[in-house]
């Protein structure tokens, strides 16, 4: 990656502030009357709390963790945020070092089932460790069936996000469910062919990505001996997908964050890259331990991507 020097004070303040977009904001988001059948009903626990739920899904007990936020009410329709964890991690160990609880939104963090290989880890679908027979695109629609009975959700603005494995998750998500999930947002993705093969959207979906270049578990060059593709490749393909007609130059937004943009794309459906220069296998901005190697302060990744989300919505 094409390398430039260091910029300070008042520049890096508005290549950050031009990265993010609009601000994070704890304000209700004010999405129109109504929403899922849960707006006329009582919420399962009180705002501003994380609960542990579960649901039937295949044949399964699945569990999910469900964080409402403070100030949620059942008259009008909140977006929802599904955060997927990395191989072997939880959804409460996500919503530590991610923060997107912080967030004006309603977040579940699902939990995976134990998978196959090295030390019996919970994995999702499409990765080449994930449990066999198990279909997390269907428990995914069954959550969302389930959030919108209980709780006032906008459906039309589901997002999907999540780190490594959870993030290729994501990917598999917006070619099964493109009429569900509005956008997403990997984090470090490990995007095996599983997540994305014979995918062909009915509609295009935005993404916006996060990876950092000097990632060991998930290289950013891509590892062909795993069928992983280079970050470059992946976008690529899915600006393609979206129909996105120009690539604009990148853009040095700190120090050590690189932003590359597919836009005049069908539907609006723009892809964006984030770079983080010699980052780890981390979540940029966490405060606690989120995978090997270097964490970038320069971002909140939870900022930058709720910042992008919440400008799609489906029609």
């Amino acid at each position: 990656m094409k390398r430039a020097l260091p910029r300070t004070g008042a520049s890096v303040i508005a290549g950050l502030t031009l990265l993010a977009g609009v601000a994070l904001t704890s304000a209700a988001p004010s999405y129109a009357d109504g929403g899922a059948p849960g707006c006329r009903r009582s919420a399962p626990q009180p705002p501003g709390t994380t609960a542990p739920h579960t649901l039937t899904s295949g044949g399964l007990t699945r569990t999910y963790q469900l964080h409402l936020p403070k100030e949620y009410t059942g008259d009008r329709g909140w977006p929802v945020v599904l955060a997927f964890h990395g191989r072997g991690n939880t959804g409460s160990g996500t919503e530590e070092f991610s923060k997107l609880s912080s967030l004006p939104a309603i977040v579940a963090y699902p939990e995976g089932v134990v998978g196959t290989g090295d030390g019996q880890r919970q994995a999702w679908q499409g990765a080449p460790y994930a449990a066999p027979g198990v279909d997390d695109v269907a428990f995914t629609g069954d959550l969302l069936d389930s959030l919108e009975d209980r709780l006032c959700v906008d459906p039309r603005r589901v997002y999907a996000t999540g780190k490594s494995n959870g993030a290729g998750f994501t990917a598999l998500l917006a070619c099964r469910m493109p009429d569900r999930i509005a956008a997403i947002a990997p984090v470090a993705g490990a995007f095996y062919p599983g997540t994305g093969e014979n995918c062909r959207p009915a509609r295009p979906v935005p993404v916006i990505d996060f990876h950092g270049t000097g990632d060991a578990t998930i290289p950013y060059a891509g590892d062909p001996d795993r069928g992983l593709p280079a970050l470059h490749d992946w976008l690529t393909t899915w600006a393609h997908r979206n129909g996105c007609r120009t690539r604009t130059p990148d853009r040095l937004t700190a120090p050590d964050i690189t932003e590359s943009r597919w836009t005049d794309c069908a539907d609006g459906a723009e892809v964006r890259h984030v770079a983080v220069t010699d980052g780890g296998h981390t979540w940029p901005g966490a405060d606690s331990y989120s995978g090997g190697g270097h964490t970038t302060q320069s971002i909140e990744a939870h900022e930058v991507l709720w910042s992008f989300l919440r400008r799609h919505h489906l029609r």
